[in-house]
């Protein structure tokens, strides 16, 4: 599994209209690309502009070949391009360890603590 981490920073005054866009293309465009296995969408709390946006892919072809040279790329960049304000800076990582993470649901146990591994 490799993890794609992209750095967006987006245009001032657009993160609400850029938040929708990306949820968008969370739910319909990347189910549909070969070899993607979830998400992690976060904001940052310092920078108003600063978004991460970490996709898991089954392999770094999956994201690099597949993905990039295909008809779902084109929608993601349709949706959500015109908010950069720079190209997001993105790097792949493998995995070399990990630690539980404590969470609650409540779909899950009934909103008690749980362990998720990542």
């Amino acid at each position: 599994m490799i993890l794609e981490v992209a750095d967006i920073r987006v245009k001032e005054g657009v993160q609400a209209e850029f938040e929708k866009a990306v949820q968008v293309a969370l739910d319909t465009i990347f189910p549909k690309a070969q070899g993607f296995k979830g998400h992690t969408f976060r904001k940052s709390i310092e920078s108003a502009d600063r978004y991460l946006l970490l996709l898991t892919w089954e392999t770094l072809e999956d994201h690099t070949v597949g993905f990039r040279g295909s008809l779902q790329f084109t929608e993601w960049r349709g949706l959500v391009g015109e908010f950069f304000a720079v190209p997001p800076f993105v790097e792949h990582f493998t995995m070399l360890s990990s630690s539980p993470v404590e969470s609650t649901c409540a779909n899950h146990s009934k909103g008690h603590a749980f362990a998720v591994y990542g």
